[in-house]
């Protein structure tokens, strides 16, 4: 694996963790009312999406089951449509798609 591709699968684990323990203990209804909560989720999924979108196609490649291309279109529609960010995706996103997509970056990290 490229030096460049790890550093940024790093990435992705070091924002995915993050996103993780701000939610930690949180509710979905916490995203209403914590402003606070909501900018530090977004912001480390953006980080997450951002990094995504820098891995070459190689690494790609050589890390199956990763959603590439979703994973880069939620750090777009994040950052372009700040302020029309739908709550309920970004709960789902936390909830249910990033422990998978943590655990699957992390065994690549591990192989590697």
């Amino acid at each position: 694996m490229r030096r460049e591709d790890r550093v940024r699968l790093e990435h992705m684990c070091e924002a995915a963790r993050s996103a993780l323990r701000f939610m930690a203990g949180r509710t979905r209804a916490d995203l209403d009312a914590d402003l606070m909560l909501l900018f530090a989720v977004v912001r480390a999924l953006e980080i997450v999406g951002e990094a995504a979108s820098r891995v070459s196609g190689e690494g790609r490649t050589e890390v199956a089951g990763v959603p590439w291309p979703a994973v880069a279109g939620m750090r777009n529609r994040l950052m372009h449509a700040y302020f029309d960010i739908d709550k309920e995706v970004v709960w789902k996103t936390v909830t249910e798609e990033l422990p998978a997509l943590l655990a699957t970056i992390e065994r690549s990290l591990v192989g590697k």
